[in-house]
């Protein structure tokens, strides 16, 4: 194993299946200040810890997903393999209703629902749980080679002395291996470039102060948190290179939706002349979903703008708007960082 290979094995994990069918997660609204590994024993349990964020990212999530919908079946192995089918369609739904416009998730948990749809009728349910642990463990795999195909493509972008610019959190810890986002920046350093990470501290939950800051300040990385209003005037200061961030899920035609904050901050990139790219897998693109104005954006409750760390900074009765996601349109994308490559414009992915 090389240095650089031995140095990205040292990045933390934001989810494991151990062999004896044992699903963990690392919750992460306990970060920075806790490291909890807390294991998933059931469908609810699951649900609950995607919709709450202790795991989140469009990768984690679809990994999760396929985890979860496995765990779920673990004590029904006795059952007929009519209502086992029954029981893994009607887990499937439930599950991919906890986070609507993540894409991952949905794709993940239709490769698992389809497997068992077409799976032998004259099969027993020992036999389809077996298929589907084996399918949810190829998911992860593949994913954790996804990210670094993303990071070694990503990589290339970087130059000695960059500043680099991200929002909320698309890396080891949004992901099953070392990231979308930030895996460009860990390859790169990994290989002893060094340069400026800048983390936007991304209200309301904090993503990129709690989570990114963590991750990149524990593998070493020069990292600056700015406040989220604060990203314009730095780069009009001219401190900014290159901004990446990763997507929850990309149209066709290459409008995204991530995170809240990315379109303004795409706007003032293509101000200043800042280069911007999405860091995503090529799952993560829905070409059933034409354009932006296809992808439904979750609403989150308004207790998380109303409160931090269960402080109260607003009034209880206060009207809230609290989207999760906005889209960035495709004409503000200087390409995509996918684990084929890095995509220019125009964008049409279904050719």
């Amino acid at each position: 194993m090389s240095k650089s290979e031995e140095r990205l094995s040292t990045i933390p994990k934001a989810l494991y299946f151990d062999e004896d069918d044992r699903f963990f997660i690392l919750d992460q609204t306990k970060l920075p200040t806790q490291e909890i590994i807390e294991e998933q024993k059931s469908l609810e349990q699951v649900y609950e810890s995607i919709y709450k964020l202790k795991v989140r990212g469009a990768p984690a999530i679809g990994i999760a997903g396929a985890y979860g919908l496995v765990i779920s079946l673990k004590n029904s192995l006795d059952l007929e393999i009519e209502p086992f089918l029954k029981l893994v369609n009607k887990n499937a739904r439930y599950l991919s209703s906890s986070r609507p416009t993540a894409v991952n998730l949905s794709w993940a948990i239709k490769r698992l629902f389809d497997i068992a749809n077409s799976f032998p009728k004259n099969s027993t349910a020992k036999e389809l749980y077996a298929k589907l642990r084996d399918e949810a463990i190829v998911i992860h795999q593949s994913d954790i080679q996804t990210c670094r195909q993303i990071g070694e493509h990503g990589a290339e972008l970087i130059k000695e002395g960059d500043g680099v610019l991200t929002l909320c959190n698309a890396g080891a810890l949004a992901t099953g291996g070392i990231g979308t986002a930030l895996a460009p920046m860990y390859v790169a350093w990994s290989r002893g470039l060094r340069f400026k990470a800048y983390s936007s501290e991304t209200r309301p939950l904090l993503q990129g102060a709690r989570i990114t800051c963590w991750e990149l300040n524990k593998f070493g990385v020069d990292t600056t948190m700015i406040a989220d209003s604060v990203s314009s005037y730095l780069m009009k200061l001219g401190r900014v290179d290159m901004i990446v961030v990763g997507a929850d899920r990309v149209a066709n035609n290459g409008d995204t939706a991530n995170k809240i904050g990315t379109s303004s901050l795409a706007i003032n990139a293509k101000f200043y002349g800042v280069p911007f790219y999405i860091a995503c897998p090529y799952s993560t693109i829905d070409t059933n979903s034409k354009s932006g104005a296809d992808i439904v954006v979750e609403e989150r409750g308004k207790e998380e703008l109303i409160y931090i760390k269960g402080q109260q900074i607003a009034p209880k009765d206060i009207k809230v708007f609290n989207p999760a996601f906005d889209v960035t349109d495709n004409s503000l994308i200087s390409g995509f960082i996918t684990e084929k490559g890095i995509i220019r414009p125009p964008y049409n992915f279904s050719k």
